[in-house]
């Protein structure tokens, strides 16, 4: 297989094919349908909290859905320090609207609560905290750290003989950070094949375009330089974000995989789409129910 793409694995009657190891199809439309209410809940929380982060958390949801809802990330809403289970760590810790509700879609927590984003003494802190909310594996935000967290975390599995995966997922503007190739270069010299870093590749960050900022690209070719197997893929297509996640998950041949995922900053809302403007800002009300209406109906289509 090309490390540059993943080919869509066969789906059938809009079902996708999770291979051999698992024998078993999983709904593309259900899981379609969940990326919607994921993002949903993204717009009412960030609307409801006043502030908060819209354009990278919609961008993320369809990757964020395929891993907890595609068969891919092992774990489990009802015990989540399961020991065998698969670490996923937002290394983006500003998307963490995308993360809470993708957790509480899964049962982590009550959806209700979901309401409480950002507002005192709520568990859901404008990012992550993994002393406070359940199914968070670390308390990120701070960016470029990460993946250095994600690459200790896989060295203690490999060392307590573990085949649980650690998923990390970062944010392109965040490539710019040199912690970021520190951890990039330690975790091909240990060999963390149990490691996958998937960087969200919506081309923005909050200065404007990431080309215009400080170029971290070709992103590929610096991952591939630094030691690690690399797969390429539309990061809004489910089916496309089911199979490469797969996979990387499967590819153990001794290298860390890196994933990454070309998607919209904003995906799903029109006016949102592709706009920095929109990195961290909360829309008003009007803007809420335009953006709520075009969602569900996009759901409904």
């Amino acid at each position: 297989m090309n490390n540059n793409c993943v080919m869509k694995r066969p789906a059938c009657a809009g079902r996708f094919f999770l291979g051999p190891k698992k024998g078993a199809f999983v709904n593309l439309e259900e899981l379609k349908g969940k990326a919607g209410d994921i993002r949903v809940d993204i717009v009412k929380m960030v609307a409801e909290a006043g502030s908060g982060h819209p354009g990278g958390s919609l961008s993320a949801a369809d990757i964020l859905c395929a891993l907890y809802f595609g068969g891919v990330l092992k774990h489990d809403p009802t015990n989540p320090k399961m020991e065998e289970r698969d670490r996923f760590l937002l290394s983006k810790g500003h998307a963490a609207p995308a993360l809470y509700a993708t957790l509480a879609e899964a049962g982590y927590f009550p959806k209700e609560e979901l309401a409480t984003l950002r507002k005192l003494h709520s568990r859901l802190q404008g990012h992550p905290d993994c002393k406070k909310l359940p199914g968070v594996e670390a308390s990120t935000g701070s960016l470029g750290q990460g993946l250095s967290i994600s690459a200790g975390m896989a060295v203690g599995l490999k060392m307590n003989g573990s085949d649980s995966t650690v998923f990390t997922l970062m944010g392109d503007g965040e490539c710019q950070e040199g912690q970021v190739w520190e951890a990039a270069m330690f975790a091909a010299h240990k060999n963390l094949d149990n490691l996958v870093a998937i960087v969200d590749h919506n081309h923005l960050q909050i200065d404007g375009r990431i080309e215009n900022v400080c170029s971290p690209e070709d992103l590929g070719d610096k991952f591939r330089a630094f030691g690690w197997q690399v797969f390429q893929c539309d990061g809004n297509d489910m089916e496309a974000v089911l199979a490469t996640l797969e996979s990387a998950k499967e590819a153990r041949g001794g290298k860390p995989c890196a994933i990454i995922a070309e998607t919209t900053k904003g995906k799903g809302v029109s006016f949102m789409e592709d706009q920095a403007g929109w990195h961290g800002k909360a829309p008003n009300a009007e803007q809420t129910a335009e953006a709520l209406a075009e969602l569900t109906g996009e759901k409904e289509a």
